[in-house]
This record gives C-alpha cells, structure tokens and sequence, in this order.
C-alpha cells in the first residue's frame, strides 16, 4: 500500500470518527456541560443582585458546583462533556460542518475557534477538578486585567487591547443579533419537537442569547475603555461586568434580568443538548 492510500484510508477513518454516534454523544454532553455552567453563573448573578458577595463567573460556578455533595464527579463530569465539545468542533472544523454550507471556510474557521476555546475550557475545569491551584476556579476579572495589562506593554499594545475589545463587543451584537432572530432554528430538529417544546426553546434562546450578548458586548466596551485610558484596571471579567449592571439608573433589576437571562442560556445549551442536529 503506497503512502497516499494509506493517508486516504487514515482521513477515512478520521472522518467516520467525526460522524459516529460517539462524537454525537460527545458534543450533547459537550451542550449540556455548558449548560450547567451558565445556569450557576446566572444563579450567582442573581445572588450578586439582591446582595450576595458570591463570585459571578465560571470560578464561581465551579466553586460552587465542587461544594455539592460529589461536587468532584460533577466537575469531572462536566470538564469532560467540554473536552468532548471541543474535539467535536474540531472535527467540524477539519471535515465541516452538517448542513449543505458547512464546508465554507469560515463556518470551518469558526469552528476552529471553538475548539480551541473549548479545550482551554475543558482543561481548567479539569485541572480545578484534581486540585490545581489557580485553575477554573480563578477570578475573570483579575485575569482580564492581567492579560490587559502585558498586552499593553506591547507595542502598539494600545491598538491591539483596542481591537480586542471592539472584537467582544462586536461578537456581543453578533450572539444577541443571531438569537433575536432566532438563527439557532436550523440546528435544531425542528419536525421533532412540538408546539410547547419549540416555545420553550425559543424563550430559553431567545431570552438566553440577548443576555450573553449583552454580557459580552458590556466586556468588550470596558476592554476598549482600558485602551483608551491606558489602564489595564477598566478591563473587567464577567464578575465585574456583571456587578456594573447595578450602577446603571435600573439598579440591580438590570442584573436580575441579565442573570435569569444568562440562566436562560442554560437551559437553552440543555435543550440543544436533545434537540440539536450533530
């Protein structure tokens, strides 16, 4: 067998792999992972509103799932659900996504994203799962203040934190724009569901994509603002993101719309993790 036979035979291997019903179980667990994160941190968030001091992102969320009773089994379960959601959209990334377009470039590029950000998911989790100190469990907003301030001491560190931030906050409109118009209906298996299914989906996603949109749109603003003033502390993580809500003329009613929101995502990713076409 010549070296371009067997190079054919791995890729067809390598690409029944991507479609067995193993990656399918992967990437529902993958979902359902995510879900719970969401759904803690939107439940912390409401507990930041109405006077709760808890942490309001995913260390927060993996604080407070390792406290339950098997909290390490849960965080081990969930770590790797991520790491099967990363090597799932790997797969899309290297053979494509379903759908007829799922080949273009840039749904495949996305993909690759994905991936990446998943598995960086998946291996604090992880590494806060067995113990490792500093990892998963650390704060967002210390963390985006630190990588802010080495970027800024790069030259032209002003423009790329800048650029950064706009990036955020333009994904930000991207989430809530494509959840609003509801574009995660072709993924899902629609002639499935029924009527009060399908509605519950929506309000889940609907209401769950607007609030991390706005999440993520609030975070690229402050990143920009810390280009501006050159102050790596106007950056802020989702934590601190969050708990800026309460500042605005609404008060923390902002916050407990954003949270149940956020909450919402939760059971939204739980959802996909049953309706989902993979």
């Amino acid at each position: 067998m010549d070296v371009q036979s067997t190079a054919r035979d791995g890729q067809d291997k390598a690409r029944r792999a991507a479609n067995s019903s193993a990656m399918d179980a992967a990437a529902r667990w993958g979902f359902a992972s995510r879900g719970v994160i969401y759904l803690l941190i939107g439940v912390l968030a409401l507990r930041v509103a109405f006077g709760s001091g808890r942490q309001a992102d995913k260390g927060g969320a993996l604080a407070e799932l390792g406290a339950k009773p098997m909290g390490s089994v849960l965080l081990w379960a969930v770590g790797v659900g991520l790491a099967g959601m990363a090597l799932w959209r790997l797969s899309e990334a290297l053979f494509g996504l379903s759908g007829p377009d799922g080949s273009k470039a840039g749904k495949r590029l996305l993909s690759g994203g994905r991936a990446v950000f998943y598995g960086f998911s998946a291996y604090s989790v992880l590494a806060f799962a067995v113990g490792e100190k500093g990892s998963g469990k650390g704060s967002s907003d210390q963390e985006s203040r630190d990588v802010t301030a080495r970027a800024l001491e790069l030259p032209g560190g002003r423009w790329i934190v800048g650029a950064a931030g706009v990036g955020v906050a333009l994904a930000g409109l991207w989430i809530g724009g494509r959840a609003v118009l509801r574009k995660y209906h072709k993924h899902l298996k629609l002639g499935e569901m029924s009527r009060v299914q399908r509605r519950f989906v929506d309000v889940a996603g609907v209401g769950g994509g607007s609030a991390r949109g706005v999440l993520f749109t609030a975070a690229g603003v402050f990143v920009v603002l810390a280009a501006v003033a050159y102050e790596p502390d106007k950056a802020k993580g989702f934590d601190n993101t969050l708990r800026s809500f309460t500042d605005t003329p609404a008060g923390p009613w902002l916050l407990a719309v954003v949270a149940v929101g956020l909450a919402l995502f939760g059971v939204f990713s739980c959802s996909m993790a049953r309706w989902r076409k993979v």
